[in-house]
């Protein structure tokens, strides 16, 4: 088991908060407690003054003109995380309640949220105790912060609501206690601090972007073996194409695209007297269609690593003068630009794969017995997957809408421009699912296009990928039951084995440029 990643606040890389999201424990590192100390102090100093500022010592949002009493500075903050529990909707899942719950810790760590040391601890405790809260998936607008769904997260650490434990509901205050936590006493601006930021939004946006990733990466791969089966040219990954273009994504996909069909038996079966001159776009194009996909993904990468290195609360301390200032980094306008951006990638991976799937089922494109299938008529072989696979794309395309031009005022009008962040994010996971199983199917396909030309074999890296498949499961001779070699497949896609199988080293990743 890999020892627990250390977050140092600000300086997280992707990497880092991929291995979070995807298991690995995590915890805050201990040597920022200095400065969550100095932060904590200058709010200490500020309730003593008795001046108002604004999340110490007065109402919120609309209510800000209210002055609250020393006396009653606990309860503003207690009745802010409960009035703000509001959300709707089935939790969501584990992995991106524990990102929520990293980048929440990270963001806390950087010491301008006045948090106290013992109440950063508790939260960074639960995470490294497997306590996850549950969080309802809906209520946010994207400003103001992820209030909603912060709320029940900071709920839970009071010991109100409930937190997964190994996928069981458990009520807050028992789960605590039986992992030896007190609950938290929220002093002055904690509350506030814990509600307002991206994190939700950010955490969601993440996780789409890294299962994105896993369902572009496996799509180079049946792209390439999509391409063996129907005998196509890797003409068009010439390198030569590529940099006269000058993209980076398109030059790094067909550089992967060759070193998968490196060594084809099949493709040197055609390399002279194939009559024809040139592939259909969904194989020709594939540098150009998923290299673009790739940039995408990586603008969208550098985003979110930078907010999840970032600030999002508000008001914010600064020790350095004492000052505590009000603004509004709370507003997820750039994770709702990515999460946007990411959608789109998302739906261009499936829609060219499944366009390979409908070009392998045709015979009069491929070459191949129609549907796949060895006896066309008494079987119908892959006919109805390939709709499937459509049907998949299209869903797609309906949730590729950007989330972030839409608005809706708030809170009396005073936040009367927010992201969306939080909804456009949260499709992502769904579409990411629906890509991975189109990937899927195409695997299916490409794999028994690739029977048909036995015993002439594809490249080492694209037989890898096959055998794997095919140990799972077995070539389609007549029609069986399709759904359970379809969830096979796009298992093998969702879970990062298919490229694995083929080799990462030979497949980019969504790694921003240094």
């Amino acid at each position: 088991m890999s020892p627990p990643l250390l977050l140092a606040p600000g300086a997280v890389p992707l990497a880092a908060w991929r291995d979070v999201y995807f298991g690995r424990a995590a915890a805050l590192d201990p040597a920022c407690r200095p400065a969550v100390e100095r932060s904590a102090a200058v709010v200490d100093a500020i309730v003593a003054e008795g001046e108002p500022v604004y999340g110490i010592n007065t109402g919120f949002g609309k209510l800000s003109t209210v002055r609250i009493a020393a006396g009653d500075l606990a309860a503003l903050q207690r009745n802010i995380v409960l009035s703000h529990a509001a959300g709707v909707g089935a939790p969501l899942p584990a992995p991106v309640v524990r990102l929520v719950m990293a980048l929440k810790v990270a963001s806390l760590g950087q010491g301008a949220s006045g948090l106290r040391w013992d109440t950063l601890a508790l939260l960074d405790a639960c995470l490294g105790r497997g306590l996850v809260p549950v969080i309802p998936s809906k209520g946010s607008v994207g400003a103001s912060g992820d209030l909603a769904p912060l709320a029940h997260m900071t709920a839970a650490l009071m010991g109100v609501g409930a937190f997964l434990i190994d996928g069981r509901a458990v009520e807050a205050g028992a789960a605590l206690a039986a992992a030896d936590l007190a609950p938290a006493s929220l002093g002055p601006k904690e509350g506030l601090a814990l509600l307002n930021g991206t994190q939700v939004s950010t955490a969601l946006a993440l996780a789409g972007l890294f299962e994105a990733e896993r369902a572009f990466r496996a799509a180079l791969v049946t792209g390439a073996l999509a391409t063996d089966a129907a005998r196509g040219s890797d003409g068009p990954f010439d390198p030569r194409i590529h940099a006269l273009r000058r993209h980076r994504g398109q030059t790094e996909v067909a550089a992967a695209l060759r070193g998968l069909m490196a060594g084809s038996a099949i493709r040197d079966s055609h390399l002279v007297d194939d009559p024809r001159v040139q592939d259909p776009y969904c194989l020709r194009c594939q540098p150009q269609v998923m290299g673009a996909c790739l940039d995408v993904l990586r603008g969208a990468a550098a985003t979110l690593e930078t907010e999840a290195n970032g600030v999002s609360d508000n008001p914010l301390v600064f020790v350095d003068t004492g000052e505590v200032i009000s603004g509004g980094n709370f507003h997820a306008e750039p994770v709702a630009f990515a999460a946007d951006a990411i959608a789109l990638a998302i739906c261009e991976i499936g829609s060219v794969a499944e366009r390979r799937v409908a070009m392998l089922v045709d015979p009069a494109l491929s070459g191949l017995p129609a549907f796949l299938t060895p006896r066309p008529g008494l079987n119908s072989g892959f006919m109805i997957p390939q709709v499937t696979a459509a049907a998949l794309v299209s869903e797609n395309k309906q949730r590729a809408h950007p989330a972030s031009v839409d608005s809706i005022p708030t809170s009396a009008n005073q936040e009367d421009h927010v992201s969306m962040a939080t909804h456009g994010a949260r499709r992502l996971l769904g579409m990411a699912r629906n890509a991975a199983d189109v990937v899927g199917i195409e695997l299916l396909a490409a794999a028994q296009g690739c029977d048909f030309h036995a015993p002439l074999r594809s490249s080492a890296p694209l037989e890898r990928a096959r055998a794997l498949l095919r140990a799972r499961v077995p070539a389609l001779a007549d029609d069986r039951h399709f759904a359970p070699d379809m969830a096979e497949a796009g298992a093998l896609v969702s879970s990062g084995a298919l490229a694995e199988a083929a080799g990462s080293n030979l497949l980019p990743s969504v790694e921003p440029a240094p």
